[in-house]
């Protein structure tokens, strides 16, 4: 399922801002190109980990409703073009592939302790998981 919010594209000197005010963010890039696929990324990441959260989702603002001059003298910046752009993502399909993507290990285990837990079928991968997680989790 698609979501889409209205982000602001100021054109500066060395690329473009671009702000999302109903998700109070914010990024950049070189180009159009990068700016656009900045504020998508952004736009996945809130919405994925305010869910994980439990927070609430703000609800998009029409385009319209977008004040462009506010906005630009709230930040104080003047640029040379600016415009309002819809910016839609699966977040759900982003996250699968950017932020829950797993990645192979290698790992050397004595070959003693590696016959004892292949007999009593343990998956290795979610030993080695539980384990860094707790680690990660006491720091």
């Amino acid at each position: 399922m698609l979501s889409m919010y209205p982000a602001c594209f100021f054109k500066e000197e060395n690329g473009y801002s671009v702000i999302s005010p109903d998700l109070d963010l914010a990024t950049r890039g070189d180009t159009m190109d990068e700016a656009m696929a900045m504020a998508v990324d952004c736009l996945a990441g809130r919405l994925h980990w305010l869910k994980q959260d439990g927070d609430p989702i703000p609800q998009p603002s029409p385009m319209n409703a977008i004040n462009l001059a506010a906005i630009s003298k709230e930040l104080e910046i003047e640029p040379q073009e600016a415009f309002v752009n819809m910016v839609s993502v699966d977040v759900a399909a982003y996250a699968k592939e950017h932020f829950n993507k797993s990645v192979r290990k290698t790992l050397t285990i004595p070959a003693w302790l590696n016959t004892a837990a292949l007999e009593m079928d343990i998956n290795f991968s979610q030993v080695l998981q539980e384990a860094l997680l707790a680690k990660v989790r006491a720091r």
